[in-house]
């Protein structure tokens, strides 16, 4: 029983360190990853069988410690590194990385609620574009959402102030506000004459640009695309030669950053561990209450986020070299040590058969 004991001791050993050497190999393989957050193993031991109990000191005699028998390591935890990294200048106006904490939150074209912002996925990565239906979108085709110009009511200016009461104006008018409303980003309307005219928001998730009086349904053609580095996103009007102000882009963060689930590529789900979640935008550009809609109580915009987004850069790889290529030894000759114990064992067990021989 002792010997195959010690032999399941030593392949739980190996199990853990082949582990360990998966995490090391996708780390040195995204280690030009925009945006990748490297993996980092702690091991644990595993259960222990107790031959004997202690015991606690008599008049005659003293107290005895407990003696147990442990089967080996497991892995613990597969922590990501969450910081912020360096910043990698790339040239490219629509490239942003964030400078400091929280995320670039991303979804489809149908919106969310309040209640629902656990849904968008949330990226450090801003490879960003216009797609040929006006909605800024990331490489892999996912909306930017954020806080878009906007005709009525809830909106603020660029400060975050209120520019009006509420009304029920339609898309067609010029912009005089800033929603509070979390949507898709998209390039505004155009009227016949090529101005750009803008949606009116009602409180509801999905306040897209839509057809109206004034509308031919189409985005304005634009030039010289701009995301400026509180995050505001602004492009020349083709037509007019007008600096067109389309939106802000939002930023999402969460108590827990290392709670967050890896789905695929450079993206994230705020799951129950992460914690609760915060919206706001870089540098405070815009602040209120968000009014997207759903039963949750509507969440004030952070107004005090020091985070703020560089344009053209992108966050380099979280990787470090030189202490994967350690890991990578310390992890081999773990390996190596447990595969002794397996063959060792192996040798002990052929002796222990070969004596009735």
């Amino acid at each position: 029983m002792a010997l195959t004991a010690a032999m399941g001791s030593g392949i739980a050993g190996l199990r853990a360190f082949m582990d360990a050497l998966n995490v090391v190999g996708n780390n040195v393989a995204n280690v030009n990853t925009y945006g990748y957050k490297a993996g980092r193993v702690t091991f644990s031991e595993s259960i222990y069988s107790t031959q004997s109990a202690g015991s606690a000191s008599t008049d005659v005699t003293g107290g005895t410690n407990p003696s147990q028998i442990g089967y080996g390591s497991s892995v613990g935890t597969i922590d990501l590194d969450m910081g912020t990294q360096a910043l990698e200048s790339t040239g490219m106006a629509t490239d942003v990385a964030i400078q400091g904490d929280g995320f670039f939150l991303l979804g489809d074209k149908n919106g969310v609620e309040v209640d629902g912002l656990n849904s968008l996925m949330f990226s450090r990565v801003g490879n960003f574009k216009i797609d040929d239906d006006g909605y800024l979108t990331d490489g892999a085709g996912n909306i930017v959402y954020g806080f878009v110009m906007t005709t009525g009511a809830p909106k603020k200016d660029a400060a975050g102030k209120p520019t009006g009461g509420v009304d029920d104006a339609t898309a067609g008018n010029k912009a005089d506000g800033i929603s509070t409303n979390l949507v898709p980003i998209r390039l505004p309307m155009a009227n016949e004459n090529g101005e750009a005219v803008y949606p009116g928001v009602q409180g509801g998730k999905n306040v897209a640009p839509t057809k109206a009086e004034g509308s031919t349904g189409k985005c304005i053609t634009y030039e010289n695309l701009r995301i400026g580095d509180d995050g505001k996103v602004t492009c020349t009007n083709s037509m007019t030669d007008e600096i067109v102000t389309i939106g802000y882009i939002a930023l999402g963060s969460v108590t827990n950053p290392a709670g967050m689930t890896h789905t695929d590529g450079p993206y994230y789900q705020a799951t129950d561990s992460a914690g609760d979640i915060s919206v706001s935008t870089p540098k405070s550009s815009v602040f209120g209450q968000m009014d997207n809609g759903g039963t949750a109580d509507a969440p004030d915009l952070l107004a005090n986020s020091g985070t703020g987004v560089k344009s053209g850069f992108l966050e380099q790889s979280g990787t470090d070299l030189a202490q994967e290529f350690a890991n990578m030894i310390i992890y081999q000759r773990g390996y190596q040590a447990n595969t002794r114990i397996v063959t060792v064992t192996d040798t002990m067990l052929e002796e222990l058969i070969n004596m009735k021989r």
